[in-house]
């Protein structure tokens, strides 16, 4: 009960923000997206995990319009770059902020040219060492999904410096959107993350309004009531890095509890 209270305390607190409306996708926003979700380059293991992710709802909800210049953090093997390329491909630009080590994602942007040829730049994303992610006012929307555990396990400095650097290049109305791992409401950070790899949503929202940014929408999107939040999410679907005796309980939780924040600069 004491943790269903917080998680209410932190809803009500973020309705009393200065509201930004979201403006509802239009439908030739809407099919695009669902043309790059069905899209037969999309790896069946990645498709698979749709029901989880969410992408058309996750992206809808983060206002994503085609002819829009966004910029993907930390992409990894680029589960969402597979749907965002294409979906930016006529009128938008997509750029990848990515370590140079990264080998698979630099492999599966060159195995498929007519896919994620029309990739704008791949930018060297390293934090903290480098973290720039391109000139001030640039960008309409900065994207990350699961990552800012990563970024706090090396420091909060760490973490407050990739807010920053997502603030400066994204132009006034550009729009935050962060998706991550949820730990129990007001549970410490640092522990959290290290341990769980998993954040308390207030900690988000709180280094959020620090960097300057305003919150404009808090969803349920990506949340799994199933999910107890106390458990290291390599244990769940798909990584079940646990012992086998537990995997079938794991697999009955399905993937993590996710928050999912929309945030914009003024």
């Amino acid at each position: 009960m004491f943790h269903r209270a917080c998680k209410l305390l932190i809803l009500l607190f973020v309705t009393l923000l200065p509201p930004v409306a979201a403006s509802a996708a239009p439908d030739n926003t809407t099919a695009s997206l669902q043309q790059a979700v069905n899209g037969r380059w999309r790896a069946p293991a990645n498709r698979a995990r749709d029901r989880y992710r969410h992408p058309i709802e996750t992206l809808q909800f983060f206002g994503i319009k085609p002819d829009m210049t966004v910029v993907e953090l930390s992409p990894g093997g680029g589960w969402y770059t597979e749907i965002l390329a294409p979906f930016l491909y006529a009128h938008g630009h997509l750029i990848e902020a990515a370590p140079a080590t990264a080998a698979k994602f630099n492999a599966m942007l060159k195995a498929d040219p007519a896919v994620y040829g029309h990739i704008a730049k791949v930018i060297p994303f390293a934090p903290p060492f480098q973290v720039n992610l391109g000139a001030d006012n640039s960008a309409d929307m900065v994207l990350t999904f699961r990552n800012t555990h990563d970024w706090l396990n090396h420091s909060p400095a760490t973490l407050d410096a990739v807010f920053q650097a997502a603030f400066h290049v994204l132009k006034p109305g550009g729009v935050f959107g962060v998706t991550e791992h949820r730990a129990k409401p007001f549970a410490d950070a640092v522990d959290s993350a290290k341990a769980l790899h998993r954040l308390p949503e207030d900690y988000l929202i709180a280094l959020a309004l620090k960097t300057g940014f305003r919150v404009a929408g808090v969803s349920q999107i990506n949340a799994n009531p199933g999910d107890p939040e106390d458990i290291n999410v390599h244990r769940l679907p798909p990584d079940l890095a646990g012992p086998d005796g537990e995997h079938a309980k794991m697999k009955a939780i399905g993937e993590s509890d996710r928050m999912t924040l929309r945030f914009v600069k003024p």
